[in-house]
C-alpha cells in the first residue's frame, strides 16, 4: 500500500454535496451560531411577545371585522394561514433557541474548567506560600534562640576566663 493511501485512511473524508461541510466551514458555522443567539436574544425579550401579540391582534381583528372581500384569513377558516405562520415561526424558533442554549452550555462548561484550573492554581500558590511563611518563622526562631544562646556561650566564657585569671598559677607564685 502507498503511503498517499495509507495518509488517506488516516483522515476522514470530507463530505461533499450541498449539506457537505469541510475544514474551511467553521467559519459560517460560528456565524450561524451567532446568528441562532442574537436569534434566541430577539426572541426572549418582552418587544417582541408584545410586538408578536399586536400582529395576531391585528389579524384576527381584520379578519374578523372587515368586510368579506378585504379578508385573506376568514374565522370560517379557523385562521388557518395564521396558524401555519405561527406553526412556521414555532418550527424554526426551536431548534435555534436549542443551538443557542448549547453554545451557551458549551461556553459555560469552558468556564467552569477555567475557573476550576484557576481555583487549583490559587491553591497550590497559597499552600506554598503557607509552607514559605513557616519556613520563614522557623528560621526566624532558630535564628532567635541562637542568638540567646550565642549570648549565653559568651557569658560562660568570660566566667571561664574570669576562672582562669584568677586560678593563674603565675599569680600565685611569689
Amino acid at each position: 500500500m502507498a503511503k498517499s493511501d495509507r495518509r488517506g485512511l488516516d483522515l476522514p473524508r470530507g463530505r461533499s454535496g450541498m449539506l457537505g461541510r469541510g475544514a474551511t466551514s467553521s467559519g459560517s458555522s460560528d456565524t450561524f451560531g451567532r446568528f441562532s443567539e442574537a436569534f434566541a436574544r430577539a426572541m426572549g425579550t418582552s418587544g417582541f411577545l408584545i410586538g408578536m401579540s399586536v400582529f395576531v391582534a391585528i389579524w384576527l381583528w381584520w379578519n374578523i371585522a372587515m368586510p368579506k372581500e378585504w379578508q385573506f384569513d376568514p374565522a370560517a377558516t379557523n385562521f388557518t394561514l395564521l396558524t401555519l405562520i405561527l406553526s412556521l415561526q414555532a418550527s424554526y424558533a426551536a431548534p435555534l433557541i436549542l443551538l443557542a442554549q448549547n453554545r451557551q452550555d458549551d461556553r459555560d462548561r469552558v468556564q467552569i474548567e477555567q475557573d476550576r484550573q484557576r481555583a487549583e492554581r490559587n491553591l497550590a500558590d497559597t499552600e506554598y506560600l503557607a509552607r514559605e511563611i513557616v519556613a520563614l518563622r522557623m528560621s526566624l526562631e532558630e535564628r532567635s534562640s541562637q542568638g540567646v544562646t550565642r549570648e549565653v556561650l559568651r557569658a560562660e566564657l568570660r566566667a571561664m576566663l574570669a576562672e582562669l585569671r584568677d586560678e593563674d598559677p603565675a599569680e600565685q607564685a611569689p
